[in-house]
């Protein structure tokens, strides 16, 4: 579905109204006058009158030939499956986030944070205290997801520019009908979006997935700051080129099963086969060896079914990545869930367990940022990287503009 999006807040419908109201009664007052208060005027007279009517009406046109190639030039489209091409008549200026995957990438663009995310506790931005001169306040951004879905009210109350979301996801998980969509993009600002994250969802079969840059780029465009994308692709070219050389050969690559437990006392967790979607490119980019793909323990999203420490036990991984736990420090996490494992008659017989190997996996929503942190940190963790395998002071520069 194609929509024709606003970009800044100069062109809502309202607004469009008012100046239009204003362009008819301006060209109503816009007529000639006679001249000298004389009834008759010489030949000579009307053709000069003539000949200066016609320049003015020509210098008229060619003056408005001159707006209106200059207001075209302005706006811009761009397109992303499955919304199609959105065009913006000026670059937003206020927007909305599905998740922490496209709100980091907003970050990293140097963009103010967004109005509302869906879930802002699944937003870590506690990842940018990594980054030096980079932090974004979690207490402005509203949360959008409630008992009952997205609401739709929500988003005129907030009347942002663009809204950086898959449509699909509304539909399918939000309770949205196709008519709630269209409502809003007209009459607030577009959707532009794609579920990124994971390659669980049935619905997003057909059509396609974009990896994280990919993505990233696709964003950059719509606020026209490709070139932080290119400096920020530089910056994870290098990160990749310094990962290289400290992952292991696949044969000394522990195994390790994902799963997600929440609480600081998790006795159910739900198991992950580490898929191609954003939220687990850090594993794939540290090359885990996923110790739950050849087992009959289903992925969560084929069935959303959990698993106890009785099933952990029968698969035995030698490192065990709980998902959910992202809020804590390392400290806490090891107070809290790692010593109740320890304690705790079953878990305490885990491998993982017992040699200390239980560690928090990363978050669900990665943006360009997020990912090189949490990677990094997963690198250190579970291959005794020595140093930071990216330049920090490097990526705040990008952010603010230090290109």
């Amino acid at each position: 579905m194609a929509n024709d999006g606003r970009g800044g807040r100069e062109s809502t419908r309202r607004e469009y109204l008012q100046y239009g109201g204003a362009v008819v009664a301006g060209g109503l007052l816009a007529g000639c006058t006679g001249g000298g208060g004389s009834e008759t005027t010489t030949e000579s007279e009307d053709e000069t009158t003539a000949a200066a009517t016609t320049e003015a009406a020509a210098e008229t046109e060619t003056a408005n030939e001159t707006e209106s190639t200059t207001e075209a030039s302005e706006s811009y489209s761009v397109s992303i499956e499955p919304v199609g091409e959105v065009t913006f008549d000026s670059v937003p200026e206020t927007w909305v986030a599905n998740n922490g995957s496209w709100a980091d990438m907003g970050v990293a663009l140097g963009l103010d944070a967004p109005m509302g995310v869906w879930l802002p506790g699944r937003y870590h931005t506690q990842y940018y205290d990594e980054i030096p001169d980079v932090s974004v306040d979690k207490s402005s951004i509203r949360q959008l997801w409630g008992d009952s879905g997205v609401g739709k009210e929500q988003f005129y109350e907030l009347n942002a520019d663009v809204h950086v979301a898959d449509p699909n996801f509304l539909l399918n998980r939000g309770q949205w009908s196709e008519a709630d969509i269209e409502e809003i993009s007209t009459q607030v600002g577009p959707f532009f979006g794609n579920s990124i994250f994971s390659r669980g969802y049935a619905w997003h079969d057909d059509y396609r997935y974009y990896d994280l840059y990919e993505a990233f780029e696709k964003l950059a465009q719509v606020f026209q700051r490709e070139d932080r994308f290119e400096a920020f692709e530089q910056v994870h070219e290098g990160f990749q080129a310094n990962l290289a050389p400290v992952v292991p050969a696949q044969g000394e690559r522990p195994s390790a099963a994902v799963v997600w437990g929440g609480g600081d006392e998790p006795e159910e967790f739900y198991p992950y086969i580490i898929d191609e979607g954003t939220s687990f490119k850090h594993l794939n980019d540290l090359k885990v060896n996923d110790a739950l793909a050849a087992t009959d323990v289903r992925d969560f999203y084929s069935n959303r079914g959990a698993v106890d420490f009785e099933t952990l036990l029968e698969v035995d991984p030698e490192v065990l990545l709980v998902r959910g736990q992202e809020a804590k420090t390392r400290e806490e996490f090891r107070n809290t869930v790692v010593s109740f494992m320890e304690s705790h008659e079953v878990a305490s017989e885990l491998t993982a367990v017992q040699n200390g190997d239980v560690y928090r996996a990363g978050g669900l929503y990665q943006g360009p940022i997020t990912n090189l942190v949490v990677t990094d940190r997963l690198a250190r963790t579970l291959y005794d990287a020595d140093e930071r395998l990216f330049d920090a002071q490097r990526v705040a520069d990008i952010v603010n503009g230090d290109l």
